[in-house]
């Protein structure tokens, strides 16, 4: 039941970190939106500060967990991986764009190094996994010779410009005020496409 309850402060600091921004967010407005008392998110957390790193690595460790079980399936071939990689980061980031745009502007304000390293730390590893499965293809002339790193920002690029603004995104592709693209799955699966047509036409050899 501890991490039950752990996870339950997690979320609930997500939502108001998103609302309210991390610097305009104390400690009671965590206990009170969570439904406990201070004196149970410093057991936990300690600070503000730490539950900051602590909802990054435990949602980092979720993505990771899952770049390491595309990775190690064999069943796939490595375009097959890179395909259900866009899959796994469309489907999280905009399911959970409120998380999200926190990390955006903590990578953008770098208001607190320790949190801005974690952060760093943790989407490098991610990275590098996504790295080495793009080199791999390269390496047996599946791929053509890109830049990796390069061709994941891409990918990155294209869902974090839906994920950052929704008004942006309205008026660029649907031209709809009720529109909403974090939970329309038919824009979701539209993102999809796009993005493995793209990679596609980038890597695989013709």
């Amino acid at each position: 039941m501890i991490i039950d309850k752990k996870e339950h402060i997690i979320n609930a600091a997500i939502e108001l970190f998103a609302e309210k921004g991390f610097e305009g967010t104390s400690i009671r407005d965590l206990a009170a939106k969570a439904d406990v008392n201070i004196a149970m998110v410093n057991y936990y957390f300690g600070s503000k500060d730490k539950l900051f790193e602590a909802i990054v690595e435990y949602k980092a460790s979720y993505m990771r967990e899952r770049l390491e079980e595309i990775t190690l399936d064999k069943s796939k071939s490595d375009i097959e991986k890179l395909d259900a990689v866009i899959e796994t980061y469309v489907n999280r980031i905009l399911s959970q764009h409120q998380y999200h745009r926190i990390i955006h502007q903590e990578l953008m304000l770098k208001q607190r190094e320790e949190v801005h390293n974690t952060i760093i730390g943790l989407f490098s590893k991610n990275t590098a996994i996504i790295k080495n499965i793009i080199e791999h293809g390269i390496k047996k002339k599946v791929f053509k010779k890109v830049d990796p790193e390069l061709t994941f920002a891409s990918i990155l690029g294209t869902i974090n410009q839906v994920m950052l603004s929704k008004s942006l995104c309205n008026q660029l592709m649907n031209k709809d005020k009720n529109f909403n693209p974090y939970i329309d799955e038919n824009f979701k699966k539209r993102i999809i496409t796009h993005l493995k047509q793209l990679i596609h036409s980038l890597l695989l050899q013709h």
